[in-house]
């Protein structure tokens, strides 16, 4: 009797999430912290640094990078899908019990479901296009060793096919997540690399994060061609002949993603000369099958090969979760040159003592199988890594939320705005504008590209004009009825 009159009180109700919140982030705590991905163990030269923004707004934001984070991402973002149906039929079957009991319009209820239905849909596809590409406040690494220096070896701007993101963008998100140096690897071509690092080498632009050009050639697999210092054209040539080049002119090759395709066996590309192998890469299913992974890292071992991680970052999809971490004393003293090329021989000299790849580590690792319940094992382990700041910004928008709806409640036409049925559409219109928003800027940077062949952003803005145009007539049209013409007198049920 006790906990049903709890239920009935909002603040009841509220008072019981927090203390689940709070049980979960302490009892059942799950540390957040970094860590080497041969090894699997915690880093103690760098910690996380959890941005105030993602505090301030922590129920949206934490969730979302929560989920944006997940082993499988796409795959799981398609699993949320059906748990939104799922929880959009089992709310309606309940209120449409509470309106048979109280002798109300099943067939109007009905209507107005039968009306909702797309929209959760839009809302689903919405908050699928907020994790894929809206920047989010990401927690970011600090590095606490003054001689390990954070390095990306594989990266891609818009002068590749799928890339988007400018190259100046591209050295601001770098600076964001702490980088010290990256390179660039953009598909098939590097003309426009060597043109941005000498840029920053003139002074265009701060020297941090340096700049350093390379090349992703799309041969029997993709290899990161490093310290490309002219420009040539690798369009046609065999795999022998790009290894050959790039290594007598003082740059280094590793092989990207072999996990992802396996078109030749490792011991071909051993012999061809390559340095190393990627041993994680976050643009693809980030934890593959660890048999794979071990069999990756003995082969290596034996062969005297180098293991990096692969960022992989084209704009758009995971937060920032992987760094390479060189042991490189006295870098801020040196030169851009002499910086480029310590990174260099620490690949070209197989020193994987002094590489380690370190991975943001917040849940333990699953298998690509049953995805089907993650999002909701995803939503609780979620509030497992909280600290304490991070539960009381939860607190307090909770208490903020029923401040608002018991104040709302008093206001007949309030209460009335305030209903699911207009803030679900309210909501799907709000996506519908941030997408043609996207629309907008992907189809003014296909000026930009001219000449490249990046076409993905030709597609994407089609997609979300097309999207965003159809969600938006939809929304407007249901709030229309819900709103306008149900305060005119004028309503029909929808």
């Amino acid at each position: 009797m006790m906990m049903k009159k709890m239920l009935k009180n909002p603040w009841g109700v509220a008072g019981m999430m927090v203390a689940v919140m709070v049980v979960l982030s302490t009892v059942f705590h799950y540390p957040v912290r970094i860590i080497d991905a041969l090894t699997l163990e915690p880093q103690a030269d760098f910690s996380i640094r959890i941005s105030i923004w993602r505090v301030l707004f922590e129920p949206v934001v934490g969730l979302l990078l929560y989920f944006n984070r997940a082993l499988y991402p796409l795959n799981e973002i398609v699993q949320l899908l059906p748990w939104f149906l799922i929880i959009f039929f089992a709310l309606g079957i309940r209120k449409g019990f509470v309106i048979k009991r109280e002798k109300g319009s099943l067939k109007g209820f009905a209507l107005r479901q039968l009306a909702n239905l797309p929209l959760i849909f839009g809302l689903w596809f919405t908050l699928f296009v907020v994790l894929i590409f809206v920047p989010l406040p990401n927690n970011t690494i600090v590095n606490k060793n003054p001689d390990r220096v954070l390095v990306t070896t594989h990266s891609h701007t818009e002068w590749s096919h799928d890339g988007l993101i400018s190259q100046k963008r591209l050295w601001e998100w770098h600076r964001r997540n702490g980088f010290d140096a990256f390179f660039i690897t953009d598909h098939n071509n590097h003309d426009h690399t060597l043109d941005f690092k000498e840029a920053q080498r003139n002074g265009a632009f701060p020297m941090e994060p340096l700049v350093m050009c390379g090349e992703e050639f799309s041969g029997s697999n993709h290899l990161s061609l490093l310290g490309l210092q002219h420009k040539f054209s690798t369009h046609g040539l065999p795999d022998s002949t790009v290894v050959d080049t790039v290594r007598n002119n003082g740059g280094a090759v590793i092989v990207n993603h072999w996990f992802d395709g396996q078109h030749n066996t490792m011991a071909y590309y051993r012999d061809l000369g390559v340095d190393g192998f990627e041993i994680e890469n976050t643009a693809t299913d980030r934890a593959y099958d660890r048999k794979v992974y071990e069999q990756i890292k003995a082969f290596a071992k034996e062969n005297n090969l180098i293991l990096n991680g692969g960022l992989d970052f084209h704009g758009y999809g995971n937060v920032c979760s992987l760094w390479n971490a060189f042991d490189i004393p006295g870098w801020h003293r040196m030169t851009p040159e002499d910086k480029e090329r310590s990174i260099l021989n620490i690949i070209r000299n197989r020193d994987q003592a002094r590489l380690s790849v370190l991975l943001y580590h917040d849940r333990a690792y699953y298998e690509n199988k049953n995805l089907f319940f993650r999002p909701v094992i995803t939503f609780f382990n979620y509030f497992r890594t909280l600290n304490p700041m991070q539960v009381l910004s939860w607190a307090l928008w909770v208490a903020l939320f029923v401040m608002i709806k018991r104040q709302f409640s008093h206001t007949q036409k309030a209460a009335r705005v305030c209903r699911g049925n207009v803030l679900l559409p309210l909501a799907v219109f709000a996506g519908s504008l941030l997408m043609l928003g996207f629309g907008i800027f992907y189809h003014m940077k296909i000026a930009e590209v001219a000449g490249s062949d990046n076409d993905i952003y030709l597609e994407y803005s089609h997609l979300f004009f097309m999207a965003g145009g159809i969600l938006l007539l939809y929304s407007m049209i249901i709030l229309y009825f819900r709103i306008i013409r149900k305060n005119t007198g004028q309503g029909i049920n929808h």
